[in-house]
């Protein structure tokens, strides 16, 4: 299975069970002991994409935000442009891809800033964001699953976003604080 503990792992894992699978993840049941040495279960989902984040920048310090109604939330959220790209496949290619199909964008120049883990106490999700800079413009080709608004503001605006609780998606909240933060310390290009 997918999931290994390491040698000396206080966690024990009896048995796993396949409860639902599809394209995009797979939910497992499994009898664990735990840490205590004491019978529990735990369900793990995991996922088959990387979830990827951009931020691209332009020269005045713009970044652009792709807006949308998420359904497992019930509600519109506005996130730096995301998307999957499936394991073992490059990373960099997959963000290149998302950002110019949502938005339009093409970048000449490419920082990773970012590896985290979504919601690891029930997941195995992985993601990493980059910054796009030099960036080159056409039109977008969302996926028929994508209903986007996309919008052009000051990286600060953006993160002034985060501080107020607009922007709430995880990616996007680390990926913004974090190109501010390389900005504040000149170590980003």
């Amino acid at each position: 299975m997918h999931l290994e503990h390491p040698p000396g792992s206080p966690w024990q894992t009896l048995s796993v069970k396949e409860v639902y699978n599809n394209n995009w993840i797979q939910v497992t049941h499994r009898e664990v002991l735990n840490p205590a040495g004491n019978p529990g279960i735990y369900g793990v989902v995991h996922f088959k994409n990387l979830a990827l984040g951009i931020v691209p920048l332009d020269d005045q310090l713009h970044t652009w935000l792709v807006g949308q109604y998420r359904y497992a939330l019930g509600q519109y959220s506005w996130e730096i442009p995301e998307g999957g790209g499936p394991l073992g496949t490059s990373p960099l290619e997959a963000a290149q891809r998302e950002l110019l199909e949502e938005t339009g964008i093409r970048a000449r120049h490419w920082t990773k800033i970012l590896d985290m883990h979504i919601s690891n106490s029930v997941t195995d999700e992985a993601a990493m964001a980059f910054v796009a800079r030099e960036l080159e413009f056409g039109a977008a080709t969302p996926e028929d699953t994508e209903q986007l608004q996309v919008r052009r503001l000051p990286l600060a605006e953006a993160v002034e976003m985060v501080v107020q609780g607009t922007i709430t998606d995880a990616l996007s909240v680390a990926a913004l604080l974090k190109v501010e933060l390389l900005l504040r310390r000149g170590a980003l290009r």
